[in-house]
């Protein structure tokens, strides 16, 4: 049994109290938008039993397993989706997606982390946003936004 399972559901619900459905919004337009493009999508808002760290969305795309990281943005500066993960995010996304690749029996295939940015209407696509593993350089590529 979690012990810090009651804490997360408090978060959660103050959360949604102070920003509503918007987050849940850009989930569905990113899933939405995977879908489109061949993406096949295992999981939204995943989170290991034991706590710490939440997948938003989990896919598939042509044998390779894409953890999905979706940022909703106000601002006009579309590359502070990125900057705006920090090291205990990375560690807390990277521990979860070591789970969900265990937990799948998915250990042989290849994985990524992508980014998709929302702002407004215009939604863009982060590739290989950051690496699985630390240490590994991996440089941000941008597909075309819609």
């Amino acid at each position: 049994m979690n012990l810090l399972a009651p804490l997360y559901r408090i978060a959660d619900r103050a959360r949604f109290r102070r920003h509503g459905n918007q987050g849940k919004r850009g989930e569905d337009q990113a899933h939405r938008y995977l879908r489109a493009r061949g993406f096949v999508v295992a999981a939204r808002n995943w989170r290991p039993p034991q706590g710490g760290g939440e997948l938003d969305l989990v896919a598939w795309e042509d044998g390779v397993l894409v953890f999905v990281e979706v940022k909703l943005r106000v601002s006009g500066d579309r590359n502070a989706a990125i900057r705006d993960i920090d090291n205990e995010k990375l560690i807390a996304l990277r521990r979860a997606a070591r789970d969900y690749i265990r937990r799948a029996g998915a250990e042989t295939a290849e994985a990524r982390f992508d980014v998709i940015a929302i702002e407004g209407d215009h939604l863009e696509h982060f590739r290989d946003a950051f690496p699985l593993l630390p240490g590994r350089p991996s440089p941000p590529r941008s597909d075309h936004p819609l």
